[in-house]
């Protein structure tokens, strides 16, 4: 882990500027939201009920749930819920059909990450600029301008990486929370009484009084927590340690002074505070640069989910969700820092619209928590199944273990299910989208294996037959591509009818990705000798291992087949799909599968193969 080569400190501090953006910045809107619905009566009672609902929310879902108990679920030392997936359904291989439907909800919960991807940058961004309505008035018709202004710029400079401003994200954060909790501080001062809101007898009298209005406003006290998947997701980066201390020492304390102190400053000004508490609580000479260092906190969340975004998209193409995209490595250093065009400016347009459409972080936040809550709801779920199949806790423990945190959660997701139809229907229509994409091409490439196969030689067999009268040996080394190692490759059977020649060596190699995050060198390849100088060679890849093919084969030389770079050439199938009627998809998902297989990424890009020794070779294959 990252802690043996990096100190505790410096990891700290990189984990306040990754990890806790999003969640950080909750305090822009959360409050704000909970009385704009219009359900609170404005009554000190209700502030301090509404604040102790704040605090518990933060202490249950992100302190016991996920820094206590998801924090444990680690895979191979990485987390997020793609690695969670994977954990739980290799804890069931042994219930198939229970696997099977527990990687379609973990594969939809990915999809949510999209949903939430979008309505997260903008809500930041439109929060922290929407401070300048409180220097002026008059600057109010440029909020939604800059706002977009801000976001394109973010997404802009994604192809140069984020190593040089990187370094800069932990110290901005460590000011940014530093500030805020100065802010509650400085109000809590002038009103000490709110920090008897910590009570958890001021959230349970609220909710008793008034049980229909707490159930509302649930769907907008879950803002809170908005970013708490953050926590499990980059435990790989930065390590349990790391994010616990940062957590607690410096996160949650100034997120909780800062709270308080907005509660402080509604109980002083009442009414006047609740159009925007958070820039209310700053002096008139400092509102203006604390709009400026919220949009800096603003542009660090916004980084951190859209490297996010990255992340878990290359990780589903890997596990055979997605078809292959582009990816271009940012920093000759360090592996994760990546940049794929198509999701950067895919998640730019939806965010743009996004802002279009609801205007302001209000109106956001209505569309904002569904997202949040599912994949809140699927991760304990998936926590259960880890906890009972994988760590073998008995049923009454796991049970103990996650049920209270399975009620939680659907209580602020049925809450949440109040907004569908003012907004909360976006993130679900963007996931609803994503979703079908990933069974499409899931579907598609099973069905295509199974056309192919029909047709398919056996490989040994065609090996034997082929060597009784051999043909003409060139020198050099060819790497054929299969997408089984059973059978022959079709670039194989195109190259002996067109060129009528066979190579000196000859490599026949088939991908596989596992569902576990990393592969070490040392299994990187099984290796089968064929005769006459024939080899059958796996090659193994986590779904965060980088399918870096030569550098893979380059480990040969330790097995006796040396390869030399510049005589070896990669033969590659590419089949052209074509959709026709019969038995096999709906006819729009046939053909949406073939668009998708057309425009994918090529193979020799993905796998990094030299563009010069690459020959691709196939024909039409009808599905």
């Amino acid at each position: 882990m990252q802690e043996s080569r990096t100190s505790l400190p410096t990891l700290t501090v990189g984990a306040i500027g990754v990890v806790f953006g999003d969640i950080g910045t909750s305090v822009l809107y959360t409050v704000k939201e909970v009385f704009s619905t219009g359900h609170v009566q404005f009554t000190p009672h209700n502030v301090h009920g509404v604040l102790s609902l704040i605090f518990w929310t933060l202490t249950i879902v992100v302190s016991i749930k996920y820094v206590a108990l998801v924090l444990r679920a680690d895979n191979n030392g990485e987390g997020g819920l793609v690695a969670m997936l994977t954990l739980a359904s290799s804890a069931v291989a042994d219930r198939p059909r229970l696997r099977h439907w527990m990687l379609l909800v973990g594969i939809f919960g990915t999809c949510l990450f999209y949903g939430d991807g979008v309505i997260t940058p903008a809500i930041t961004t439109l929060g922290a600029m929407e401070g300048l309505e409180v220097v002026s008035p008059e600057f109010t018709q440029y909020v939604i301008p800059l706002t977009l202004v801000v976001l394109f710029v973010l997404f802009l400079v994604q192809k140069k990486g984020t190593a040089g401003i990187g370094r800069f994200f932990g110290p901005v954060m460590l000011l940014w929370f530093a500030v805020i909790a100065l802010l509650g501080v400085l109000h809590i001062a002038s009103q000490p009484r709110i920090l008897w809101a910590v009570l958890p007898h001021y959230a349970i009298s609220f909710a008793a009084a008034h049980p229909g209005i707490t159930f509302i406003i649930l769907g907008a006290v879950v803002l809170c927590v908005t970013g708490c998947e953050a926590l499990y997701a980059d435990m790989g980066h930065f390590g349990k340690q790391p994010i616990r201390l940062g957590w607690f020492g410096i996160a949650m304390p100034a997120l909780v002074l800062n709270y308080f102190g907005q509660g402080a400053l509604l109980l002083a000004e009442g009414h006047e505070a609740v159009k925007n508490p958070f820039f209310h609580m700053a002096p008139d000479w400092a509102t203006l640069p604390l709009v400026g260092l919220a949009t800096a906190a603003a542009v660090i969340a916004s980084q951190a989910l859209i490297s996010g975004a990255f992340s878990v998209t290359k990780q589903v193409i890997q596990l055979g969700f997605l078809p292959q995209l582009t990816i271009l490595h940012t920093s000759v250093r360090d592996t994760g820092q990546i940049y794929m065009p198509l999701v950067n400016w895919g998640l730019f347009v939806l965010i743009a619209l996004a802002v279009g459409m609801f205007r302001s972080s209000g109106n956001l936040a209505a569309a904002y928590g569904i997202a949040v809550t599912t994949d809140m709801l699927i991760t304990t779920v998936l926590t259960f199944f880890v906890v009972r199949y994988a760590w073998k806790f008995s049923l009454a423990l796991t049970i103990a273990a996650t049920g209270f945190f399975v009620a939680v959660d659907l209580l602020f997701w049925s809450s949440n299910l109040l907004k569908l139809v003012h907004g909360g229907w976006f993130p679900l229509a963007i996931a609803g989208a994503i979703f079908m994409l990933m069974l499409t091409w899931r579907d598609g490439r099973a069905l295509l294996y199974h056309v192919l196969q029909d047709t398919a030689l056996n490989l040994k067999d065609f090996l034997q037959s082929l060597f009784v009268s051999p043909p003409t040996r060139v020198e050099g080394t060819a790497v054929f591509l299969s997408t089984d190692p059973d059978i022959v490759p079709n670039a194989l059977l195109h190259n002996l009818k067109h060129n009528k020649v066979l190579h000196a060596q000859n490599l026949f190699v088939t991908r596989c990705s596992h569902e576990v995050p990393w592969i070490g060198l040392d299994k990187r390849l099984e290796v089968e000798p064929l005769g006459h100088d024939c080899w059958r060679v796996l090659v193994h890849y986590g779904f965060k291992n980088d399918p870096d093919l030569p550098k893979s084969l380059a480990l040969l030389a330790g097995r006796g087949i040396d390869l030399n770079p510049m005589t070896t050439s990669y033969f590659l199938s590419r089949n052209i799909v074509i959709p026709t009627p019969g038995s096999g998809l709906m006819p729009w998902r046939e053909k949406l599968f073939a668009y998708m297989h057309q425009n994918a990424t090529g193979t020799a890009e993905y796998l990094n193969l030299p563009s010069n020794a690459v020959v691709e070779l196939g024909g039409k294959v009808e599905i």
